[in-house]
């Protein structure tokens, strides 16, 4: 505001604040693919077939492909598509696209879209959870059927949502700059250093320096060895047993930073001859050392890269160290027809069986990892109601 006369921003001789409500819109995407469409057809008007949940602007959306339409009114003459709301909400204002892909490689994709231009009544405005927009006669099914955007049988919908988001800006203060946290970096260069530390570990022909606050404070098992009823404060020398110095390294490189190095740069190309061995064998020591967290990443990190190669050793190492979840991603992918035909190879369990993580002391948990492996499919109906 302006006095006249006088300065921006003065009124009254006064200085006023300013603020600026700003209107945007917050997009989301999502690719719904139907493969065999032919096998759609016929499903009945009103049946649809639903993509999974996406999120635009904080609300849960979906998709929802009617082969046959929504109603008997136009004889399944029409194909139908809409955008549907499918979380919790009320007058929620937003702007749609929906494209069949072109296949053709022409380029010549047919896109309903209002997010380039304005409408004349603004966006629409859906009620409650389950209102859609779309379009009734989205396509013509017998020509949809023989045209580009079919191909092999598949279908390729893109969608779009932009959800219209309101704030209100005020004029900041200047700030004085603050960089980020730098403790993950100083801990990393303290590791690396070694200044102050007040342990070392023999871990095969390798040695290690380290602190031992920092590792009671990060493990139960060091705050006991070093702090504990019958633990010993004074000890300077911790000899590793049966972990290799590159998974000892790693390990130590979680406590002191909280995140998972790259395990292919430390394992180099003799000791570790994969990525996926190195982080099963640092799931078995974090377990060890009662690393929850790290734990739990070394599982997400297997549950990327299973393959018909590893599924049966990973699936045995789950079994024995309570992984719940690891588990599980084992039990989806073997049930997979098109990873293993939908049977366990007996193969596979003999390389299990003679895998290095599997020795006398194993043999117990690993002959009930074997039952569950051979009746998966009851394994996985109770894992999907233990997990959700």
């Amino acid at each position: 505001m302006e006095k006249a006369g006088g300065e921006p921003g003065v009124f009254g001789g006064d200085k006023i604040c300013r603020s600026k409500s700003v209107f945007e819109l917050v997009k989301g995407s999502h690719q719904f693919i139907i493969k065999g469409l032919s096998l759609a057809m016929g499903m009945g008007p009103g049946k649809f077939l639903s993509s999974d949940k996406f999120t635009a602007g904080d609300y849960q959306w979906a998709v929802y492909f009617y082969p046959d339409g929504t109603t008997l009114e136009d004889n399944a003459l029409y194909a139908s598509a809409f955008i549907a709301l499918a979380s919790e909400g009320t007058d929620v204002r937003a702007l749609f696209e929906l494209t069949l892909l072109d296949q053709s490689g022409k380029g010549k994709h047919k896109v309903h879209t209002h997010l380039e231009r304005a409408l004349e009544n603004g966006p629409y405005t859906l009620k409650y959870q389950g209102s859609m927009w779309g379009y009734k006669r989205f396509y013509r099914k017998t020509l949809l059927e023989t045209s580009n955007y079919v191909k092999d049988d598949c279908l390729i919908m893109n969608c779009t949502v932009g959800v219209v988001q309101n704030h209100l800006e005020t004029v900041q203060h200047l700030l004085i700059p603050v960089p980020p946290p730098d403790m993950r970096r100083s801990l990393k260069e303290l590791l690396k250093s070694g200044i102050g530390s007040d342990v070392i570990f023999e871990v095969g022909d390798v040695t290690f320096n380290a602190h031992k606050l920092i590792l009671a404070a990060r493990s139960p098992v060091f705050k006991a060895q070093f702090f504990g009823l019958f633990g010993n404060g004074n000890i300077d020398k911790v000899v590793v047993e049966d972990v290799e110095p590159p998974v000892f390294k790693a390990m130590l490189m979680y406590m002191y930073s909280d995140e998972l190095p790259n395990v292919v740069e430390l394992s180099g190309p003799v000791l570790m001859c994969t990525s996926t061995n190195m982080v099963q064998h640092l799931l078995v020591a974090a377990d060890r050392y009662g690393l929850d967290r790290l734990k739990l990443l070394c599982e997400s990190k297997l549950s990327e890269e299973i393959n018909a190669d590893i599924v049966a050793s990973t699936m045995l190492l789950a079994e024995q160290h309570n992984c719940a979840y690891l588990k599980y991603v084992c039990l989806k992918f073997i049930s997979a027809k098109e990873n293993l035909g939908g049977r366990f190879p007996s193969s596979l369990i003999s390389r299990a069986m003679h895998h290095r993580f599997l020795n006398a002391r194993h043999l117990p948990s690993t002959y009930v990892g074997i039952f569950m492996l051979l009746l998966y499919p009851v394994t996985l109906l109770w894992l999907d109601e233990v997990l959700g």
